[in-house]
């Protein structure tokens, strides 16, 4: 993005090639690169329709021979987009997804610095069998960890579970450790026009309100208290819902799982996952309804998503 002379205000308006131009250290590295301008839009503006189609396009670069892959996008949705892209992504060539912080109008624009991190985390042998990977300031987080949890600052970007993949240092992509293993879903989503809802409780909530949400959805994320609890107002809402879609539960503080056999009281949950609520694990509740939506979007059963969640939120 740069500023718009008629507003004033910072719009999308830079090409592919202008973000490269901002880069001249990629020059020496030596890394043959293709540029494709995709969409030029806000990444809030982003959708299923767009990923869907952002995720051919990657195939078919990876079928003429690339290397690697890398996708710049506005930070709002990086933390989704990127997840998505993992889910339909079964290559081994590493996916790199980069942002700014600062748009280049501000001191310190950080754009540059990570799209010359990308491309290098992208060309990397190392990291072949990542799968796609979210790269800022020098880190290197899988797209099934990273949250963005602070809305200005540059180092945004963390994987507060598990802490980064690797770092850049040198010119190098260094990754820390194993890879961990990741769940994909590849394929078409038919589904056009699925509807996955995200329900955060919050205190005193008496239920109506995601009973009534649910009535225009395929299937329900419900993003519990601590480690998978509702109000006990809750419980016969829920278990009416569950016996009709899928209903996922995850937890709202955004760090740690959902238990399955601690608590037993009306709402904790024991109780809520003996009621056909399917337990999402360590996924956050954006997560989770990615993955929901691609499941139900492939015409995935109950039965198989049931089967899905326990390994893809581990």
């Amino acid at each position: 993005m740069t500023t718009d002379p008629l507003t004033g205000g910072v719009v999308p308006a830079l090409s592919a090639h202008d973000l490269l131009a901002a880069v001249p250290a990629l020059t020496p590295t030596g890394i043959g690169l293709q540029v494709h301008d995709f969409r030029r839009m806000p990444g809030a503006s982003l959708t299923f329709e767009d990923l869907a189609a952002l995720s051919a396009a990657i195939r078919e670069a990876l079928d003429d021979g690339c290397d690697g892959v890398v996708v710049t996008q506005g930070t709002d949705t990086i933390e989704e987009t990127a997840y998505l892209l993992d889910l339909l992504h079964d290559r081994d060539q590493p996916i790199a997804v980069t942002g700014a912080m600062r748009n280049p109008t501000l001191p310190g624009a950080d754009g540059p610095a990570n799209l010359y991190a990308a491309v290098v985390t992208a060309a990397s042998p190392e990291l072949r069998g990542a799968g796609v990977v979210v790269v800022l300031g020098d880190e290197i987080h899988a797209a099934r960890t990273v949250r963005k949890t602070h809305s200005t600052s540059p180092a945004a970007f963390t994987s507060p579970s598990t802490g980064p993949l690797g770092h850049l240092y040198e010119g190098r992509a260094r990754v820390r450790g194993p890879l961990p293993s990741r769940t994909t879903a590849p394929g078409s989503l038919n589904g056009a026009s699925t509807r996955v809802g995200l329900y955060t409780v919050t205190f005193g909530d008496d239920g109506e309100l995601v009973a009534g949400m649910a009535e225009q959805c395929d299937g329900l994320v419900v993003a519990a208290f601590g480690v998978g609890h509702v109000p006990q107002r809750f419980v016969a809402v829920l278990e009416s819902i569950a016996a009709t879609m899928p209903v996922i539960l995850t937890t709202r503080i955004g760090n740690g799982p959902v238990f399955q056999q601690t608590y037993s009281f009306p709402g904790s949950e024991r109780d809520l996952l003996s009621r056909g609520l399917i337990n999402g694990g360590s996924l956050d509740p954006y997560k989770a309804r990615l993955l929901l939506h691609v499941l139900l979007a492939q015409g995935r059963g109950s039965d198989e998503i049931a089967a899905v969640f326990p390994v893809a939120g581990a």
